[in-house]
């Protein structure tokens, strides 16, 4: 406590409230008004929420969201820089592509004028369908161009296999973000899909199809119907309950679903001969070539016409990118304002030559020093998750072996690919917006067709250098950094360590506890979905998560709205495991060192969570926070600080909080799994 108390008083009797300390943390973040141990999320967030109001233009606005806008900010000065040079570039280089796709974006007199004529080669093609399995023939040609429905169909890493890619197919074709908006029957569910029926409704005016109210209601119905045979998220986060693997014999025989025409819809779609394939969601399947047979043509058409018009809407004229963002961006997120045009071109820019423009990017914005820090702190972060399995008392000899053998297979990449995709083929006009996506997306999804059947390329990255975010692969068994998100707040260089440590070094930690939760903790050190685990030791890790997931679904976020500790439960362990690795690799970095004192009347450990609650410091909107709870495996901001720091004796230890108070978890319900 009287740690706390020398903290309290320095930050108070700093002059400026904004003022950077010397420590790294900005005081204009903190409440003081606050208790750190009644709600730290309110002391150190609090004045950073104050600060930062959320625009008009945005439903969240956190750290990530600043940092994302600064990097946006950058790329539009090279951008614009582009559009400046009057020379010109040579086509199908990095410049050439990202330029005039920028260029086709930013006009908007151009966009209006075509109107949707764009599309209407393919509501062409839709109404000359004449029966159902020439419907199919017409999907398998429409995914080249990025246009879904029915079912989801992709090519990614065999889970038991991690050698070689495979096809997947599985549950789709509902334009909701989630299965739950189609089957709830609360006011404001039910206020939602009266929306989102007339919301379809303008779009197929817009479209000229015949009785636009009808044809609504009957693909509003197509789509309940697929909702209601869908699995729910949480039900999905089991790799075991998604993995079905068929040959090609066996699953187009298959007297469930094998009626449906799938050797037109592979042969459509251009997908080479394969062996076999992996069915997510065989039930789903099943129950879809039921609703298709029991579907008029008519109704099917329509369906169709709304996934290329929904699809299509926001590289169309401004009429169809209002209404899309009226109902996405408004009604289900409460976003009030559209962002400006070059804010939306470049978000379209990212969206399809992302990786083009991180070429771009990374030239002029990355820090090599970043680089080099954050693989030091990667291995000091192994090293901690080394000890704590080595210690872990609830675990057998046996599966620690495995557990250790896994880590230390890890693999990490850091700021951007060491070998470039080649998209100099990509034909690239300034004057044709919706072709140019057209191009992009035919040149990925050959690329992802080409893959079935074929060795993973393991240079590959899923995320764009400018991204502010980080993944965990588990197929992979690697954790990938961007170059994006080693700025401040996540990573500043001159910030003191503990700072970095409790940012991006808990983020690293937390990537590297992704292999470690309830489903990353399914795949062996090759990135096989292979259990590792004895039964014992497994019922033991099962029974740990499940007080994890019981503490989460106690946090009301709005009344009557509490997190779904099930969904969210990967990442919430990946919160508390990290904090924890990265407080003790901050520990073995400074080895030796006298780590006593304060800095700023902050001692290193108070530091080290407060570099934690900026990284999560946000605002956000009633309608976005609702979305979140159905569909975002991720707990809310606040509660991201709160849940995994109640359970750490040390964050006690830290702030001098005592049992009762709300920061402690009770000592039966605290969680500790790594």
């Amino acid at each position: 406590m009287k740690h706390l108390l020398t903290s309290l008083l320095a930050v108070a009797s700093l002059q400026s409230p904004a003022q950077q300390l010397r420590s790294g943390v900005d005081s204009s973040n903190l409440d003081i008004t606050a208790s750190a141990c009644d709600n730290f999320y309110a002391f150190a967030a609090g004045g950073w929420m104050k600060n930062n109001p959320m625009p008009a233009t945005e439903s969240r606005w956190g750290t990530f969201n600043k940092l994302a806008k600064q990097n946006d900010e950058k790329i539009r000065a090279i951008l614009d820089r582009l559009l400046r040079d009057k020379n010109g570039f040579a086509a199908g280089s990095a410049e050439q592509l990202v330029g005039d796709f920028y260029k086709s974006a930013m006009n908007e007199a151009l966009l209006n004028k075509r109107g949707f004529t764009p599309i209407q080669p393919y509501l062409a093609k839709i109404d000359g369908l004449k029966d159902k399995k020439q419907l199919m023939s017409f999907l398998g040609e429409m995914r080249s161009e990025g246009f879904g429905g029915f079912f989801s169909f992709y090519v990614g890493i065999d889970a038991k296999n991690s050698e070689a890619n495979i096809l997947y197919l599985g549950q789709g074709g509902i334009a909701l973000p989630d299965r739950d908006y189609y089957t709830k029957t609360d006011e404001a569910s039910l206020a939602i899909q009266k929306a989102y029926v007339a919301y379809m409704t303008d779009l197929f005016k817009m479209g000229g199809i015949v009785n636009p109210d009808k044809a609504a209601e009957r693909v509003y119905k197509l789509e309940k119907a697929l909702a209601e045979i869908s699995m729910t998220r949480v039900e999905r986060r089991d790799p075991d309950k998604t993995y079905n693997k068929f040959s090609y014999q066996a699953f187009t025989d298959h007297p469930q679903f094998g009626a449906t025409p799938w050797a037109d819809f592979f042969k459509a779609a251009g997908v080479p001969k394969f062996e076999d394939l992996v069915v997510s969601q065989p039930d789903f399947l099943k129950g879809m070539q039921t609703i298709v047979t029991n579907t008029p043509l008519a109704d099917l058409r329509n369906y169709l016409k709304w996934s290329v018009l929904n699809g299509s809407a926001g590289i169309l004229d401004s009429r169809f990118e209002k209404a899309q963002f009226g109902f996405y961006s408004t009604t289900l997120s409460g976003t009030t304002v559209m962002k400006p045009r070059w804010e939306r071109a470049i978000n379209l820019t990212n969206g399809s030559l992302g990786e083009v423009v991180g070429q771009l990017f990374v030239k002029e914005h990355f820090s090599a020093e970043a680089k080099k820090k954050v693989g030091e702190m990667v291995e000091h972060l192994r090293h901690a998750f080394k000890a704590r399995i080595e210690a872990l008392s609830w675990m057998s000899a046996e599966t620690k072996a495995q557990a250790l053998v896994k880590l230390a297979a890890f693999e990490y990449k850091i700021g951007y690919p060491d070998k470039w995709k080649d998209y100099s083929s990509v034909k690239i006009s300034a004057e044709t917006l919706f072709e140019n996506v057209m191009q992009v997306r035919l040149f990925g999804y050959r690329e992802m067709i080409g893959k079935i059947g074929q060795p993973i390329d393991k240079t590959e990255w899923g995320m764009t250098p400018q991204t502010v975010n980080a993944y965990y692969s588990p197929s992979r068994n690697e954790i990938v950094f961007p170059a994006g998100i080693l700025q401040p707040p996540f990573y500043d260089p001159n910030a003191e360590d503990a700072v970095n440590y409790g940012g991006i070094g808990a983020v690293i930690g937390h990537e590297f506890s992704h292999g470690f939760d309830d489903k990353g903790s399914k795949y062996d050190a090759k990135g096989n979905l292979s259990n590792w685990w004895t039964e014992q030791d497994r019922k033991l890790f099962e029974e740990r998560t499940g007080r994890m997931v019981a503490q989460f679904n106690g946090y009301e976020v709005l009344d009557g709205i509490f997190i779904n500790g099930s969904l969210t439960q990967g990442e919430n362990i990946a919160d508390l495991a990290g904090l924890t690795m990265a407080y003790y690799a901050y520990k073995h970095a400074n080895e030796g060192k006298d780590l006593s004192g304060t800095i700023d009347g902050f001692t290193w450990q108070q530091r080290f969570f407060l570099g934690w609650a900026t990284v999560w410091s946000q605002n956000i909107s009633e309608k976005e926070l609702r979305k979140r709870i159905i569909t975002d495996s991720h707990s809310p901001g606040e509660y991201r600080v709160r849940g995994p720091l109640a359970n750490m004796p040390e964050f006690r230890e830290a702030w001098g909080c005592q049992p009762g108070q709300a920061m402690v978890a009770e000592e039966s319900k605290q969680v500790l799994i790594w």
